[in-house]
């Protein structure tokens, strides 16, 4: 009889507003379950939102994903890949923050990072605020630094906030190139827009060779365009892709604590996803999902879908390399 233990449970079996919603309801994995060893892919909850700078709500953002999740179904609708098929996949649960001490909780997601990335298994996170990408990439980027494709509205490239704070959501790539964590000449931020305090955050991207795409070049030039851009900066080796859900549009993604006006639709969304096929992605994040913005649930569930397009790609390079 076929091992079916890292399937999702189907809604044929149980509806999906029964039972206890793990990601996409994949079966829960804690690290100290005997069948960790043979998870590829694990979902993981960061409910963290202390680099908070205004509106508060990211920390609630990885049990909303959960519940959102459940609707997720089997096969993607256009590949026809099957994630749950080509990888083992499984909610390895959330990491335990300290909600009153930033460095602290960056040191607990660190250390759970890393038994992640040493039990050999790709990480795709649910956050929580923009600053946990820090603590995971100090994890997946110990041997040497990582390129990234980034969806975003803001840069996240700030020297410091409020006289001199080092660590809150618009810093979390600042302080990763200065780390030695990213290399900045494989880096792509797309979709930013917005009004500016100044031009800090760009001059650091212009002086240290990170690619800035302004959400008018990529409506100007098309998603498949600007996308090929971004896998030939990237290249062939190890990439994060982080993904935060204000690169759309709050017309289709109001529930979220830094919204900007004038970014792509949901569809579009999801296509910048399915451009990343053949890259050498090393983990993914989707943070800044913030319930008590999201009156609708809809900024949930049109997160979990990206993080199923991201587990698509994600699946689909483990079956290319043929790991077992």
């Amino acid at each position: 009889m076929a091992d079916t233990f890292f399937h999702p449970v189907s809604g044929f079996d149980l509806p999906r507003f029964a039972g206890v919603p793990t990601f996409m309801r994949l079966p829960h994995v804690p690290q100290n379950h005997p069948r960790l060893p043979e998870v590829n892919i694990g979902l993981i909850g960061v409910p963290w939102d202390s680099g908070t700078t205004n509106r508060p709500g990211p920390r609630h953002g990885p049990r909303q994903l959960r519940d959102s999740s459940t609707m997720i179904r089997a096969q993607h609708p256009t590949s026809g890949m099957r994630p749950f098929e080509a990888a083992n996949c499984a909610d390895l649960g959330d990491v335990g923050p300290n909600p009153a001490d930033i460095p602290d909780s960056m040191t607990r997601i660190t250390e759970f990072y890393d038994a992640v990335s040493g039990a050999g298994i790709i990480p795709l996170t649910a956050g929580g605020d923009h600053l946990a990408s820090l603590p995971v990439l100090r994890a997946l980027a110990r041997t040497a630094p990582l390129g990234m494709i980034h969806f975003d509205s803001h840069t996240d490239l700030f020297h410091s906030y409020f006289n001199g704070t080092m660590y809150t959501h618009g810093t979390p790539f600042r302080r990763a190139v200065e780390e030695g964590l990213l290399d900045p000449g494989r880096v792509v931020q797309i979709g930013l827009r917005g009004t500016m305090y100044d031009t800090e955050d760009r001059d650091f991207a212009a002086a240290n060779g990170i690619r800035l795409i302004l959400i008018e070049e990529f409506f100007a030039r098309g998603v498949a365009d600007v996308m090929a851009e971004a896998r030939e900066i990237v290249g062939a080796g190890p990439t994060y892709v982080s993904y935060d859900i204000d690169f759309v549009d709050p017309t289709f993604a109001p529930g979220t604590g830094t919204p900007e006006v004038g970014g792509p639709n949901s569809f579009q969304a999801l296509q910048v996803v399915r451009e990343l096929e053949g890259l050498d992605i090393a983990g993914a994040d989707l943070v800044e999902v913030s319930p008590p913005f999201d009156t609708s649930g809809g900024t949930a569930f049109l997160g979990a879908s990206i993080m199923f397009e991201l587990l698509c790609v994600m699946a689909g390079q483990h079956a290319r390399e043929g790991k077992a």
